[in-house]
């Protein structure tokens, strides 16, 4: 038994369209000698084997079960009447799957969808190695979706040691999600051109929750880049002073005029300055 696909080379059509015309033209002139008859029989019997392929388009050929082959040449070809001629695109097609709920790996539901970019590469197991290779490319790539999600995390909230999120590593998640989906879709013979994640979210239960911590991980990052270029520009102001000799300032003097700067260059709202009519020792 065939187990692997096979190039068929059929008939061209336009030779036998001429012999069904002879064919023709003898039943009709025969007709009233009772061998017409027999020869639109036979006329009529050979029409079923015409067909013809589209660019991009394939024919599965079978006899009473048993695979004769596939013709992937475009055009109008004739074979076997009693042949069963199963169309099957070889066009590229376009997924964009459902977004899905699903766990990441440190369990926070995410939603999640896939664009994939596929195409029938071996026509022998899409017609018999699964039921209905559409549907098994859907189902499939819903799988390896969920399995992939729960390899990485959303971020490294929560996870810090990971270097991998599906965050922040979309080419290299998108390059493990494609090798995923065509392992599980190799045995249907289907060709992977492009596999991504086409959409990606906290679930809506922790949405805002996340958005209210991704917030407060923003500004703590944002005050300590404040605070550092603070202790800068105070140290660099006390030395200035000292190494220009523009005031001598005791250990308290220091201490009071480093918390006023900081208090000036760290606040997040304008400073209301007050005037010192007197001296630095009231």
């Amino acid at each position: 038994m065939n187990t692997k696909e096979t190039i068929y080379q059929p008939i061209s059509a336009y030779i036998m369209l001429l012999v069904e015309l002879v064919l023709l033209g003898v039943a009709l002139a025969t007709i009233k000698m009772g061998i017409g008859i027999a020869v639109l029989v036979v006329f009529a019997g050979l029409i079923p084997g015409f067909f013809f392929v589209n660019p991009n388009g394939s024919r599965v050929l079978t006899l009473f079960g048993k695979y004769k082959g596939t013709v992937k040449a475009n055009g109008f070809f004739w074979a076997n009447p009693f042949y069963h001629k199963k169309s099957i695109s070889l066009r590229a097609r376009n997924f964009d799957s459902e977004r899905v709920k699903v766990n990441d790996k440190i369990g926070n539901p995410i939603m999640i969808s896939v664009i994939l970019v596929w195409r029938v590469e071996d026509t022998f197991a899409a017609a018999f190695e699964v039921n209905d290779y559409e549907n098994f490319v859907r189902v499939q790539t819903d799988a390896a979706v969920r399995k992939m999600a729960a390899r990485y995390p959303y971020d490294n909230f929560d996870d810090e040691q990971s270097d991998m999120t599906l965050r922040s590593g979309l080419d290299e998640v998108n390059e493990a999600l494609e090798k995923e989906v065509e392992d599980r879709l190799h045995i249907a013979g289907i060709e992977i051109l492009e596999a991504r994640i086409g959409y990606l979210a906290y679930a809506q239960e922790i949405a805002s929750a996340m958005l209210r911590r991704q917030q407060a991980t923003a500004i703590v990052a944002a005050r300590h880049k404040i605070v550092e270029g603070a202790v800068s520009m105070v140290d660099l102001a006390l030395h200035q002073l000292s190494k220009k000799n523009i005031i001598d300032l005791d250990e308290e003097r220091k201490a009071a005029m480093v918390s006023n700067l900081m208090v000036v260059l760290c606040a997040d709202k304008d400073v209301t300055p007050i005037v010192n009519s007197g001296t630095l020792h009231h």
